[in-house]
């Protein structure tokens, strides 16, 4: 039996964050609330020594790669694949911006995850990109899961991503049915999520049986649910 921990962190705060603006794939960076984010999510997740860390080339999400590959000595490799939902021509508006333009719009983007913005992704489109990406982690690393007895029990690999992409494939690697997927809410910033993918030794990922373990996590709550 092999068990795979797989902790997906999303990036910290941004400018976009805290004025409720509409990030998608605009290249921003952390505020320095941001920064002291992700290095208190960091020195928590350092502990659980990582065997590899994969990031979004965003610098939001690589900046705080970053401060996790300081702490743990694991260096960072960047995919396009983990990028956050293109959100279309609603990049760079504000909420009430979006609001006024489509009155009703975000609400359905919200509840329809095959919905997508006027020339941006759905959150079935952001799965269907970024899933490739976890085979190829189970392909790259065939000792991932299976140190199940002693000091290295359950190492890690961790995604540095983005709120939307981690529940899209959080909800694609559960294989929920896509009318469901809106039951996983939103994530805070420099918040995680942690699956495990159980599985026999040597089956191929579309044999995995993910499950969440936990969603939604902090560096202020880690010690509760970790």
């Amino acid at each position: 039996m092999r068990v795979r921990r797989l902790v997906m962190l999303r990036h910290g705060q941004t400018e976009y964050n805290a004025g409720s603006r509409m990030q998608g794939q605009l290249d921003t960076d952390l505020t320095d609330l941001g920064r002291e984010q992700a290095v208190a999510a960091a020195e928590v997740l350092a502990k659980r020594q990582p065997l590899a860390i994969w990031s979004s080339d965003l610098r939001r999400a690589f900046d705080t790669a970053v401060a996790l590959s300081e702490r743990s000595g694991v260096a960072v490799r960047t995919d396009e694949r983990l990028r956050e939902t293109h959100l279309g021509e609603w990049q760079g508006l504000t909420h009430l911006e979006v609001d006024a333009r489509a009155p009703g719009a975000r609400l359905v983007w919200r509840n329809d995850s095959r919905w997508a913005p006027p020339g941006g992704e759905s959150r079935v489109d952001v799965a269907a990109r970024s899933k490739p990406a976890v085979a190829d982690l189970i392909g790259e690393l065939p000792e991932w899961g299976l140190d199940q007895a002693g000091a290295d029990a359950g190492r890690p690999v961790v995604l540095v991503a983005h709120g939307g992409l981690i529940a899209a494939l959080t909800a694609a690697l559960l294989d929920l049915p896509v009318d469901n997927w809106p039951i996983l809410g939103g994530m805070g910033n420099a918040s995680w999520v942690q699956l495990s993918g159980h599985s026999a030794v040597d089956a191929p990922p579309e044999e995995i049986r993910w499950r969440l373990d936990v969603w939604n996590a902090s560096a202020q709550v880690a010690n509760d649910v970790l």
